[in-house]
């Protein structure tokens, strides 16, 4: 059927009698609140569909349409009267499911067990031809490759087979333990079994591999597979020039999947009934929840509650309506990919979401009506959706297994009860939140001990119940000062408490002999820490002295200790001051003033090497670890602010250091390098962490450390950008870019992941990106080694490549500290620190697995021989912790530019 402009194909409320879909044109689709049939001025425009879109929400039962369909243009329409359409449903109804997803468009849902998502993203194809998928050109290539490499490599493996004394119907199959088995041997790219799962599955739902039953999930099990060249009988062999193509084209094929597997395994998990979900599957949802924003809040055993119930739902076409205004609310969605507009009647789109953001949930909290209308904004979103039913039996379950300790009518304590029993057999209780006291309190109760009481009666009782409450509390300040090491020597009433809990001990140990063993560890803590306080003050840095550094092994950095600083004046002199390392930008400026003989009321300014200023505020802790690479700390009165400019040294060098470090070898770099970041990281307290994410304002504490130690990643990455920048001939370029790649590869080798990702970044910098004809000259051997070390920095799935790979690495492990930052910063955003004046201890219990994994990398010491070092190592110390580098991007676009101007 032809339209002309503004035609008006259905009204709102009027009764199905067709099912269409948009062969050419677009139309408009609008909503009024009054809905009296017209298209009314109230009427919102809330989306617009275009060409194979589908109009057909409620064909089957003749209820109204929800929505006015108005022409934007002169449209061409396929139009299927109800009579046929139901012909048609009738005997295709398993496939054309998604055909009438409410009210227009494709839907695939996990809900629907039934739908075998034979649809695809075009309804105009599925009417056409209803039991073909096409697969795309890239995986359809991939497929053909996979299956050449593995009759090349391992031809057994697909073969005619037989089950059951019987030779199988379908011929030319493969196994899925061996398809599993095969690719996880082909590339340390593919990480785990599940992950070699998740590939195949990618092949499995665009229809380049099948199951012999048509199955829609890939198991790692004895089930028969075949290829989509294998499906046609008497399929000729890959030649030898195929094979060949194949086994270049492999390494990037592999690397393609492995970034798409990992979806493709959530979605095969997520599309399964919740009943039949393994406990890995649930581990794996689990691991997903974890990093989703709209559910930070949440305590973990309901996202572990989640993780049974989710079901996966998507939908391929731009416009798509979830639900309208005025309906009831029956689901609550998570958006896993893409966004969604939110429109109101009589406003229009008021908002839109993305991913990791949620709606629906109001709905279902109060029993209202849905207060807007959901509308898809792109096409192929995912979302995770949990029905009414279990979101309400979460909550149920949640409200019933928590406990809430009440002092004076305020509750002091909330426990929820652990699906996990105790050792004995009891039942056992986390802690959500609670009053400082009464969290130390419920500790000490549950600690583990040798013996068990029930309550104390007689004498004797009575004496064993005390004995194991004082073993307890021995116990746990122990690992208090075994976790603060030398930042006990900064309290002195910490000091002051164990010398007194060790006089305490001794005393008690004469009559209580079950007290005799901590006697001996107690008096090691109060003799190492009381020994190091007296000596505190002997220690003077000069590590951020811009480039004063002496050539030692990097030892930490304390709040007690003592730093001389380089503070610059507006004409470019300088004073140097000693201060407190944990100074502030007051006490700073104060003794700039006082070295000066001033009077004036100097601003304390840090200026980069683009010229850009920062104020430093008054009560800023610790100033100077916050200075850029090559920024400069200056204080001036506040006249002089404007004329602030860079020092000439601040500019970086005029010429790259290749010549120094060319015939150093690739492995000794990259073991030096190691070396010195291995210091750097035993350097970082666990409390700087805490300092970092919480504001180390908060606490008046350094975090020298861990900012020397995230200085060192920007080092090393403006180290390779400057060095490729500052290197005017092609070939020597060309060089370069193969000598940085052997690098971070040894970098892996030592797992050193700090680098190796500072290194990557460096390369992946437009500066070095862009420069087309260095790349092209790079062997093809050392850009497959680029795109797979590039692929582990891909951040999608909150950077679950570079997870999977640190999951397979034991330690010690240098790891990527700013996704750690990351990790940590998110669970401090997006939850609160106190609920009811209460301290959300499930928020630190979240913080605490970030510090757990920084412990765990440094759970096993740094062997230094694991590289034997040649007789110039002390060059390649030297060359390496003194990287000189370019920090001003423009500067090194400039370069970029003059190396290889902009192609016309």
């Amino acid at each position: 059927m032809l339209l002309c402009l503004f035609c008006v194909v259905f009204r709102q409320g009027d009764i199905w009698t067709s099912w269409y879909a948009v062969l050419s044109g677009s139309l408009d689709v609008k909503v009024s609140e009054t809905a009296n049939h017209q298209v009314n001025q109230d009427a919102v425009t809330i989306c617009t569909l275009g060409i194979d879109t589908a109009l057909g929400e409620s064909i089957l039962d003749n209820t109204p349409r929800h929505t006015t369909i108005v022409s934007r243009e002169t449209s061409e329409l396929l139009r299927i009267e109800q009579r046929e359409f139901k012909s048609l449903w009738e005997k295709y109804r398993q496939c054309m499911a998604g055909l009438l997803a409410p009210p227009y468009g494709a839907m695939e849902t996990g809900s629907n067990n039934d739908n075998k998502d034979s649809l695809g993203s075009d309804p105009l194809n599925f009417m056409n031809n209803i039991l073909n998928k096409v697969p795309s050109e890239k995986l359809q290539r991939g497929g053909k490759v996979m299956r050449n490499a593995i009759l090349s490599r391992a031809p057994h493996m697909i073969r005619d087979r037989k089950y059951h004394l019987k030779t199988y119907r379908c011929l030319q199959c493969c196994v899925g333990t061996e398809l599993v088995e095969w690719l996880v041997q082909q590339s340390t790219c593919v990480h785990t079994r599940s992950h070699a799962v998740g590939m195949w599955q990618v092949l499995l739902e665009e229809g380049v591999l099948n199951h012999v039953d048509q199955e829609l999930g890939f198991q790692d099990k004895y089930l028969f597979y075949r290829f989509l060249d294998d499906e046609e009988e008497h399929t000729p062999l890959p030649s030898e020039e195929e094979k060949r193509e194949s086994e270049e084209e492999l390494p990037d094929t592999i690397l393609f999947l492995t970034q798409m597997g990992p979806d493709a395994l959530l979605r095969m998990i997520l599309r399964k009934p919740p009943g039949q979900r393994t406990g890995d599957d649930l581990e794996i949802i689990y691991d997903e929840l974890l990093h989703v924003k709209a559910l930070s809040h949440l305590s973990n055993t309901v996202k572990r509650e989640l993780a049974s119930v989710l079901v996966f739902e998507s939908h391929a076409k731009v416009g798509t309506v979830l639900f309208n205004q005025g309906e009831e609310g029956t689901s609550w969605y998570i958006i896993q990919k893409g966004s969604v507009n939110v429109v109101i009647y009589g406003k229009g789109v008021v908002c839109t979401l993305h991913e990791g953001d949620d709606f629906g949930k109001l709905a279902l909290v109060t029993d209202s009506p849905r207060a807007a209308s959901i509308v898809l904004r792109e096409d192929n979103c995912h979302f995770l959706r949990v029905d009414k039913e279990d979101f309400n039996r979460i909550l149920r379950d949640v409200e019933a297994n928590t406990v809430r300790l009440k002092e004076h009518e305020q509750a002091v304590l909330v426990l929820e009860k652990s699906p996990r029993a105790s050792s004995l057999g009891n039942i056992r209780y986390t802690v959500l939140s609670g009053t400082p006291e009464k969290i130390l309190d419920h500790f000490l109760e549950t600690m583990r001990m040798d013996t068990h009481h029930s309550d104390p009666s007689s004498e004797q009782e009575r004496l064993e119940y005390a004995v194991t409450c004082k073993r307890r509390v021995l116990n746990l300040a122990l690992r208090w000062a075994a976790v603060h090491t030398h930042h006990l020597q900064e309290e002195p009433a910490a000091l002051i408490f164990l010398e007194e809990l060790y006089g305490s001990v001794s005393n008690d140990s004469r009559i209580l002999r079950a007290l005799k063993d901590f006697v001996p560890d107690l008096e090691k803590v109060v003799k190492l820490h009381s020994e190091e306080a007296k000596v505190k003050k002997q220690k003077v840095l000069t590590q951020f002295s811009n480039g004063d550094e002496k050539l030692v092994k990097t030892q930490p950095i304390r709040n007690c200790d003592d730093i001389l600083l380089k503070v610059y004046c507006s004409d470019h002199t300088y004073t140097t001051i000693r201060v407190a390392v944990a100074a502030t930008g007051s006490e700073v400026t104060s003794a700039v003033a006082n070295k000066l003989a001033s009077n004036d009321d100097l601003l304390l300014v840090h200026l980069s090497s683009a010229g850009e200023k920062q104020m430093l505020k008054p009560n800023d802790v610790s100033v100077f670890s916050s200075l850029s690479i090559n920024g400069r700390m200056f204080a001036c009165p506040r006249d002089q602010l404007n004329a602030l400019t860079p020092l000439p040294d601040q500019e970086g060098p005029s010429a790259g250091s290749m010549s120094s470090f060319e015939l150093m070898s690739s492995k000794d770099l990259a073991y030096q390098m190691t070396l010195y970041d291995w210091e750097l990281f035993s350097c970082v307290h666990e409390h700087e962490l805490l300092y970092h994410t919480f504001g180390r304002q908060s606490f008046r504490r350094t975090t020298a450390n861990l900012d020397l130690f995230l200085r060192r990643f920007n080092q090393v990455q403006l180290w390779v950008v400057t060095e490729v920048c500052l290197c005017g001939q092609l070939s020597k370029r060309v060089q370069l870019l193969k000598k940085f790649i052997k690098i971070a590869a040894h970098c892996r080798e030592f797992k050193n992941l700090n680098s190796f990702f500072a290194i990557i970044m460096g390369m992946s910098n437009p500066a070095v990106s862009r420069l087309a004809q260095t790349w092209e000259k790079l062997p093809s051997k050392f850009k497959k080694f680029y795109a797979e070390f590039e692929s582990m920095m891909d951040p999608s799935r909150n950077h679950r490549a570079y997870r999977l790979t640190v999951t397979k690495i034991e330690p010690p492990i240098i790891p990527f500290m700013p996704l750690l930052l990351k990790d940590m910063t998110f669970s401090h955003e997006g939850n609160k620190t106190f609920i009811d004046n209460m301290v959300n201890f499930e928020k630190m219990r979240v913080i605490a697995n970030t510090i757990r994994a920084v412990r765990h990398c440094r759970s096993q010491p740094f062997n230094p021989e694991v590289c034997q070092p040649n007789k110039n190592h002390a060059e390649v110390r030297g060359y390496v912790r003194k990287l000189c580098v370019i920090d001003k991007q423009r500067t090194l676009t400039t370069f970029s530019y003059r190396l290889e101007p902009r192609r016309t």
